[in-house]
């Protein structure tokens, strides 16, 4: 059986909102084993997006832990768990989040620049360019390498967001709603291709998602309501 790769311990988070405390998330378990794929469903509202963020490292929660292959991520200085997330986990977002100044090719590049030194970065970017240009050629975007997110459909702006979340081989990729800015023969494309890079990377995948076609496909389905996780 495959090693358990993510965990979390009864997870909590809270906001503050207008002085009052808003309780998103009540004590979520939660093991996702090596090369498995969990999609994570629920209403609008429910706390999907916010598991996502807390699993990625992006935010802390208010209680509870958080276990990257068994390693104890609550109790990390800022620098280590931004290390973690860097090296460890991609992030596929429902709006891109791409930079619409810089190339498809920059936008994939400049993920990779952040986790090295200036001086690091001078002796490796002629390698880390060629990783990104395969990254993207093997995604189907060889003719646009140069060509800036405005210039993009709105698959192949998917397209760049995913050959940036695997551009540093990272052991679980992160998906918040990537289908849910597209069009359904579009949506279609994009579910194709994350299922296919499944199988032929091994990579784990955890799926926020609204699209019952791209949950219906996943090894496992979560439902969260109300904060609370469950089958």
């Amino acid at each position: 059986m495959n090693e358990t790769i993510l965990e979390t311990r009864a997870l909590t988070k809270q906001f503050v909102m207008g002085g009052k405390s808003l309780e998103v998330l009540r004590g979520v378990d939660l093991s996702v084993r090596q090369g498995e794929t969990v999609a994570i469903v629920g209403t609008s509202g429910a706390g999907k997006s916010t598991l996502l963020h807390l699993l990625g490292l992006l935010d802390r929660p208010t209680s509870g832990e958080i276990l990257f292959d068994g390693l104890a991520t609550t109790v990390l200085r800022a620098g280590e768990r931004a290390r973690i997330r860097r090296r460890r986990v991609g992030f596929v977002f429902q709006f891109y989040h791409l930079i619409h100044e810089l190339t498809a090719l920059e936008n994939v590049l400049l993920s990779r620049m952040m986790d090295f030194s200036i001086l690091e970065w001078w002796g490796r970017r002629r390698e880390e360019r060629a990783r990104a240009e395969e990254q993207l050629v093997q995604l189907g975007l060889g003719e646009r390498l140069r060509h800036r997110p405005p210039e993009l459909s709105g698959g192949e702006r998917q397209r760049v967001a995913i050959a940036r979340a695997l551009v540093s081989d990272p052991a679980v990729v992160l998906c918040d709603e990537p289908t849910g800015n597209l069009d359904e023969t579009t949506a279609q494309e994009i579910i194709e291709l994350l299922f296919e890079l499944k199988r032929s990377t091994g990579k784990t995948f955890v799926l926020v998602t609204h699209d019952q076609d791209l949950a219906g496909r996943a090894d496992r389905t979560l439902i969260l309501h109300a904060g609370v996780l469950g089958s």
